[in-house]
């Protein structure tokens, strides 16, 4: 099969991104199907292109997640030129020489259900969840308004915070809150606020990404997160950082936090957790694959986080350690993703 992986792009996720493209491209290339990695951003400028494309080798640069962010003005300078498009030259064009497109793209670049739309209008298929289910997924607000009622979520409200709402937020927020921008992943701008100083500094930064942010109650507990595979939920997962919370460097920084898989937790809160994700799965309308964050508290009770619709694939990333703990290798994994998402855009999901 001729599959071209998408990663990259202009997302403060890009080096995770990169990261996760450049395994799935070894992955399938081992399993003999010819795959070309493209970076959504760049596209052919300066790259290879045709039958070059998909022979040349994956940077070992890609494969590693810096400690910080990648500074996207400098990103854009390196492309040079005046044009304000996010996607690069040829990436459409040689999107539809493939058979499949494999989106390896996280964050608001490519994990929003814009790609999704050009991809169905060019009617290339694409790996993972359609258009709509997409945009619902990268919007916290509107996913926590769908599934409220039906799985259990912290309160929360939903601000655009300027410097000129702070302190009025400062008077009526109680701490312990997690402040956090609405449609961001990697827990990038993620603020854990216990105390009134914390909470300014959060808001102050808040402001500074700017757009919309939802303040949401902390819930003590343990954080548990659970991959959807083919509608069905894998063994979950738990998250112990060694210090702080489970943050951008804990995600991808190897042995900054310790992973248990399958999580060490009684039989009834695994079904109650994996339960819980199928029904936000479901209630967004997503498909083939994606990972539900949660926090368990003592009782045992799952309180719903988020959704993520591209979860990562990088070697630290939660869904490939969920797969092998039900016996399913890396390599099938992305053939199963593949064959899962073909059938998807067949039946229009």
């Amino acid at each position: 099969m001729r599959i071209l992986v998408l990663a990259g792009g202009l997302s403060p996720e890009r080096n995770v991104s990169l990261s996760s493209g450049a395994m799935v491209c070894e992955a399938l290339r081992k399993r003999g199907h010819q795959v070309a990695l493209m970076d959504l951003f760049f596209g052919l400028d300066g790259a290879a292109s045709g039958r070059a494309l998909y022979a040349a080798p994956v940077p070992d640069s890609f494969k590693r997640v810096a400690r910080e962010a990648p500074d996207l003005e400098e990103v854009k300078a390196r492309r040079g030129g005046d044009s304000r498009s996010a996607i690069g030259p040829g990436v459409f064009e040689t999107c539809a020489e493939a058979d499949v497109v494999y989106l390896a793209l996280h964050g608001a670049c490519g994990e929003d259900g814009r790609i999704q739309a050009a991809l169905d209008l060019l009617g290339v298929p694409y790996t993972g969840s359609g258009c709509l289910g997409s945009a619902l997924a990268m919007d916290k607000d509107l996913t926590k308004q769908l599934v409220a009622g039906k799985v259990k979520t912290p309160q929360w409200e939903t601000v655009t915070v300027t410097e000129d709402i702070i302190e009025e937020l400062m008077g009526r927020v109680k701490p312990p809150v997690v402040v956090k921008p609405i449609s961001s992943g990697s827990s990038i701008g993620v603020y854990i606020a216990k105390n009134k100083a914390e909470l300014k500094q959060a808001l102050e930064e808040s402001a500074k990404l700017g757009g919309r942010t939802v303040i949401e109650q902390y819930i003590q507990g343990r954080e548990i997160q659970v991959a959807v595979l083919d509608g069905k939920a894998l063994p979950s997962i738990e998250i112990i950082p060694k210090s702080g919370f489970y943050d951008y460097a804990n995600k991808y920084q190897p042995g900054a936090a310790s992973e248990v898989c399958p999580a060490r937790i009684p039989a009834e809160w695994e079904k109650a957790v994996g339960s819980a994700a199928l029904t936000v799965f479901r209630t967004l309308g997503l498909s083939v694959y994606a990972r539900a964050d949660f926090i368990v508290t003592s009782d045992g009770t799952p309180y719903f986080l988020e959704i993520n619709t591209l979860p990562g694939m990088t070697p630290t990333s939660l869904v490939p350690q969920e797969a092998a703990a039900a016996g399913i290798n890396y390599g099938n994994l992305c053939d199963t993703i593949i064959q899962k998402s073909l059938e998807a855009r067949k039946e229009g999901l």
